[in-house]
This record gives structure tokens, C-alpha cells and sequence, in this order.
């Protein structure tokens, strides 16, 4: 997939950040409103898309490290979820252990958000991983079936 037009890529670079920022957005309120970690990671995750249709492919792999992308957002989101499973563990699994005594209201939280809150930034930040590698290795397998002798012989033409 090669580049598209200055107006093409300046396009991408204007609503790739938007919707970086937009998804964020919805991953970090998901809590209290319509929206989550995951609808959140899946915005987010069309940065890589956007990337993807802006400046074509070569560059896009070139930029990203698949390996940051695994160790930074797959391992860090899975590892968190499950650490804040547990810690609720000495009363019960998924334990609301930052509900306040007494029902007194939390300046940080809304009042019986508890956990739901790091919950959800740890989906979000899993699937905006996971999503964005599953784009780029999808696009690799595209872009390598294209590149394949297998191609010619069956006559196809692009």
C-alpha cells in the first residue's frame, strides 16, 4: 500500500490524534458514562489505521516496534487487570477495596466507582494493544500476499 495525497495525509494526521485523544477520552470516563476500556481501545486503536492510510505500509512498520507494542500494552493491561483482581482478594475476587467507609464520598472518585475506574483504563489500554497488532499483523499478511510470486501465477492483477 503506497502513500496517498498531501491532502489524504494531512487529513490522517488531523483526526489520527483526534481520535488518539477522543479514545483516551472514552476509556478514562467509560466509568460513569456511556463507553469503556473497550469501545475506548478500539478508538484509540484506529490511530494505527489511520497511519496505515496516510503514509502507507513500509513506513508505518518501519515506525513501529511490535515488540513495545506487546511488552507496553498487552502485558502491562493484562498484568494490571489481574493485579487489581486480586487485590480484593482477602475478602473476595474483584473486591471494591477503594469503596469508602461509611458511604463518604471520595474527591477523586464518583461515589461507588471503585475499582471500575482502573478496570476500565486497564481494558483500555489491553485493547488498544492488542487491536493496534492485530492491524499492523493483518496488513503485513496482506501486504505479503500481494508481494508473493503465488500472485502472478494465478493471474491476478492489482
Amino acid at each position: 500500500m503506497n502513500p496517498l495525497s498531501l491532502i489524504v495525509r494531512v487529513g490522517c494526521d488531523i483526526f489520527a490524534w483526534f481520535m488518539l485523544v477522543f479514545g483516551t477520552n472514552v476509556i478514562i470516563h467509560g466509568y460513569m458514562s456511556p463507553g469503556g476500556g473497550f469501545q475506548g481501545g478500539a478508538i484509540a486503536a484506529t490511530f494505527i489505521v489511520f497511519l496505515l492510510v496516510a503514509y502507507g505500509s513500509r513506513r508505518v512498520h518501519s515506525w513501529v516496534n511490535e515488540g513495545i507494542y506487546d511488552v507496553l500494552f498487552d502485558e502491562l493491561g493484562l498484568l494490571s487487570f489481574i493485579i487489581l483482581a486480586f487485590l480484593g482478594l482477602p475478602t473476595s475476587f474483584f473486591f471494591n477495596y477503594l469503596a469508602t467507609p461509611l458511604g463518604v464520598a471520595s474527591p477523586w472518585f464518583t461515589p461507588g466507582a471503585g475499582t471500575i475506574f482502573f478496570m476500565s483504563i486497564a481494558v483500555g489500554i489491553e485493547v488498544t494493544g492488542a487491536l493496534s497488532l492485530v492491524i499492523l499483523n493483518m496488513h503485513r499478511g496482506i501486504r505479503l500476499f500481494s508481494e508473493s510470486p503465488m500472485e502472478e501465477e494465478l493471474g491476478h492483477d492489482r
